[in-house]
């Protein structure tokens, strides 16, 4: 990934002239302001829910459309049902039974409890990700600078990574390729980097391949199930290495 989406920097400037709350064409009220919190209530349906300064909070079953802030945390509650949910600064928590069609964050991790249904991708640049059980995710799980857990739970696309930790959790099942890419060239680092941590716990599946365009540490369950093993650029004397290490309990024994 290893990108910042200009879509939400831009935010800040078109909200800039937006106050108050207003009228949605299909008759749902728009949330917006630049400075403050936003409050969309329990069971109602709304439109756009943005502000610049400030958090939002989608409560219990309520529907809305896009919901985006700046420098703020988002909560999506029990149920609720949304768009694309975004922020620059701040934590994204999905609660359980919760509904969108994207999540990202720039500057913040991104929490989904349980039974969870993202028909698109979930995506942080400096943030963990940590999914909960019974959940669907319908395209990519995406981080530069943080960790990814999944807890027993599907995920139509692929699983990627530059300098975080993956771990896929007892049952899991990743419809495409685990990946951790190489990190680019830009800013200077002192001391020797730190080698991400791949875990394919009990009963997961990786459909498609473990590719890694870097050293990893993987540990790999006795029931995991998973295409090739695909280093890209080793050398030759790390190969010794860069084998998986296979373990059978509920977690592996790490270095």
């Amino acid at each position: 990934m290893n990108r910042i989406t200009l879509k939400r920097i831009a935010l800040a400037l078109a909200l800039s002239a937006v106050i108050g709350a207003v009228q949605a064409g299909d008759g749902a009220p728009d949330l917006s302001k630049v400075n403050g919190s936003l409050v969309a209530e329990a069971g109602r349906t709304y439109g756009d829910i943005d502000t610049v300064n400030g958090s939002i909070t989608v409560e219990a079953k309520a529907v809305a459309r896009n919901v985006e802030t700046v420098n703020g945390s988002i909560v999506i509650d029990s149920f609720a049902s949304v768009q694309d949910v975004g922020t620059v600064n701040g934590k994204i928590v999905l609660r359980n039974g919760a509904s969108a069609r994207g999540v990202e964050t720039v500057n913040g991790a991104i929490v989904g409890v349980s039974n969870l249904r993202v028909a698109k991708s979930v995506e942080a640049v400096n943030g963990s990700i940590e999914l909960g059980a019974h959940s669907s995710i319908g395209s990519q799980i995406e981080t530069v600078n943080g960790s990814i857990k999944l807890l027993s739970l599907n995920v139509g696309g692929g699983v990627e990574t530059v300098n975080g930790n993956i771990t896929v959790g007892d049952g899991s099942v990743i419809g495409g390729n685990v990946t951790v890419k190489k990190p680019s060239n830009w800013g200077m680092s002192w001391g020797k980097p730190k080698v991400p941590r791949i875990v394919l716990g009990p009963n997961s599946t990786v459909k498609g391949n473990l590719v890694f365009e870097r050293e990893v540490e993987l540990y790999v369950h006795s029931t995991a199930k998973y295409g090739k093993i695909i280093y890209l650029e080793a050398e030759a004397s790390k190969a010794e290495a860069l084998k998986p290490i296979v373990f059978t309990g509920k977690e592996p024994d790490f270095k």
